[in-house]
């Protein structure tokens, strides 16, 4: 991170960015991180609730809307790209329609991040799902975003991580895709630790 500072900070995207969890991460790694800097160029949401309140906690931020519609030659260039896309029609909640690309799912907006990737060349992703995208049924899917991104030359990282295992007082389990572009000095996800906190700790007395 030592290479992000100031006067060069990490270039954001954040596609299917919500209320920006990716922004508030950085903003903890900025704090943490003595010297370390960023800058979110753009967002891509078209919720409205969502578009105000991530206007509401980290202020005016370019946003390029339904990511299927976006001009990439009109974006900035970035070096860092998110996407959590819709888990809709994967998540065991729902109908499970599934993400096959041309299918008109929400979850099939996956492929529309190739657009950004190939235009922007990001050095970093990171996607996060629910871990039915790892079950049998959607596996051959994630397989083929693996094996798409790895043709271009990314290495892929990928593990299923439980929010309880991290500090959080929820069993909340999401597989999470770290590919990183060119030379790097590889990629460890970060060990669990103790859960300290309960759920009668984080909730408000009064709602």
């Amino acid at each position: 991170m030592s290479e992000w500072n100031k006067d060069n900070p990490l270039r954001v995207f954040e596609a299917f960015a919500g209320y920006g969890s990716q922004h508030m991460a950085f903003d903890r790694i900025k704090r943490q991180i003595p010297g370390f800097d960023f800058k979110v160029v753009g967002i891509s949401e078209i919720d409205k609730y969502a578009v105000q309140a991530y206007g509401a906690v980290h202020g005016d931020c370019p946003n390029y809307g339904d990511i299927s519609k976006i001009n990439w030659d009109e974006v900035p260039d970035f070096d860092f790209f998110s996407y959590s896309f819709p888990c809709t029609d994967i998540s065991n909640a729902g109908v499970q329609k599934g993400l096959e690309e041309g299918s008109g799912t929400r979850s099939s907006l996956l492929w529309e991040c190739r657009k950004a990737i190939e235009s922007k060349k990001p050095k970093y992703l990171l996607m996060e799902n629910v871990k039915a995208l790892v079950s049998q049924k959607f596996l051959p899917f994630y397989k083929k975003w693996e094996q798409y991104l790895a043709d271009l030359g990314y290495d892929n990282y990928g593990m299923v991580m439980n929010a309880k295992d991290y500090g959080v007082p929820q069993n909340r389990e999401r597989i999470f895709l770290v590919s990183i572009l060119g030379d790097h000095d590889g990629f460890r996800f970060p060990s669990p630790i103790p859960l300290e906190k309960r759920l009668k700790d984080v909730l408000e007395p009064e709602v």
